[in-house]
């Protein structure tokens, strides 16, 4: 009976409407409750900074702030002005070198892209045409000056190339020259305290001479321009186009271009260096057009009124910068308006890169200091004479 009334006691105390905590209830849904309210409040603050202002962030750097989301000019456009005029104050350097038979118009066609008396030809006293026994590569160098802008230009002649009946490996000056340029920058960039400028005796460009034969290209031009396109960049022309009528240059154009794809010879520009669709559209007319079939001169004459430089003829006068004559303005729009900058970048960043990686990979297989270069033999000599324009 006492265990009875104890039982009926106890849900007696059960069934009592009351207090719920005083029943031994779990205080969960209070809790609950209160966590829902943070979290309302958590939302509402994230609702208001849905909109930041335009900013970079740690987080977020690709952001690009334009025009309009600036509060007013900062002046950036000016770093140009400022890289004008120091390279203005400095200068710069080109250095190119010409490539063909004797009689080809080389030292004629240099004239004509300067208009100055650049070649060494024109600068050298008392010079005296010559048939080289072997290849002498000769080089002259100008201080060229043109609206405030200072070029030190480089000419780099060989004489001899191509003109003897044994012609075996008459490339390998040429290569052994482009080696040294290369292994000299290499020495001066190693040097603890390096200089401040380093002077660059680099190969820039290359212009191939082809004769006007006509027919396809000679082993000796195909042997030179695979050898020589792996180190430097190569632009061939057709030199004295003049001798050639119309269907004959298109045609020899059309099979030097097949020769060129058949041999796997690379000239410039080359089509995995454009860094974008606007230089490939421009790179694409230009490897349409080559080789550059040339005509140089450095006189002038009258064609209505006007002085033009020109070959006379019997039967006329041969514009070289008239387009419907001949491409010499279309070489040198290549060469200095529009891709002398870009012959730079190429010679420093691809050629000049691959010479350094092959010498820096040989130095650490023989050991910490870098070993004397091993060049072929090969007639090397150089006449360099200063000159200002």
């Amino acid at each position: 009976t006492s265990v009875n009334s104890f039982i009926k006691e106890q849900e007696q105390t059960m069934s009592k409407p009351g207090d719920k905590s005083e029943q031994g209830l779990d205080l969960e849904p209070p809790v609950r409750m209160e966590e829902e309210k943070e979290v309302m409040e958590v939302e509402e603050r994230v609702v208001e900074v849905e909109h930041p202002l335009p900013c970079l962030s740690e987080s977020d750097t690709q952001g690009i702030i334009k025009g309009r989301a600036l509060f007013g000019y900062v002046g950036i456009e000016a770093v140009l002005d400022q890289m004008r005029r120091k390279t203005m104050k400095a200068g710069f350097e080109f250095n190119i070198m010409v490539v063909g038979q004797s009689g080809l118009g080389k030292s004629t066609l240099v004239n004509t892209l300067f208009k100055s008396k650049v070649s060494r030809k024109s600068c050298t006293p008392n010079y005296e045409e010559q048939i080289s026994k072997t290849v002498h590569l000769q080089s002259v160098s100008h201080i060229i000056e043109e609206k405030g802008v200072k070029m030190k230009l480089t000419v780099i002649d060989t004489p001899g190339f191509g003109d003897q009946i044994n012609n075996e490996n008459c490339w390998e000056p040429i290569v052994q020259y482009v080696n040294e340029q290369y292994e000299k920058y290499l020495k001066e960039e190693l040097n603890v305290n390096r200089k401040k400028r380093i002077p660059d005796s680099r190969v820039h460009g290359c212009v191939y001479f082809l004769p006007a034969t006509g027919h396809w290209l000679r082993p000796i031009d195909v042997e030179f321009m695979r050898r020589l396109g792996k180190i430097v960049s190569i632009v061939p022309v057709i030199a004295k186009a003049d001798t050639l009528t119309l269907e004959e240059r298109l045609e020899f154009k059309q099979r030097i271009r097949q020769d060129l794809q058949a041999n796997g010879i690379r000239v410039y520009p080359q089509k995995e260096y454009d860094e974008d669709a606007e230089d490939r559209i421009l790179n694409d007319k230009i490897r349409e057009n080559i080789p550059f079939a040339v005509v140089g001169t450095d006189k002038e004459h009258q064609v209505n009124g006007n002085k033009v430089l020109g070959r006379k003829t019997k039967w006329g006068i041969i514009e070289v910068e008239n387009v419907a004559h001949c491409e010499f303005a279309h070489l040198r729009d290549l060469l200095i308006r529009s891709h002398l900058q870009d012959l730079k970048d190429v010679t420093h960043n691809i050629h000049y890169e691959t010479y350094r990686v092959k010498r820096l990979n040989e130095s650490n297989a023989n050991g910490l200091a870098l070993s004397p270069l091993t060049l072929e033999n090969g007639t090397l000599e150089k006449s360099d004479a200063e000159s200002h324009l």
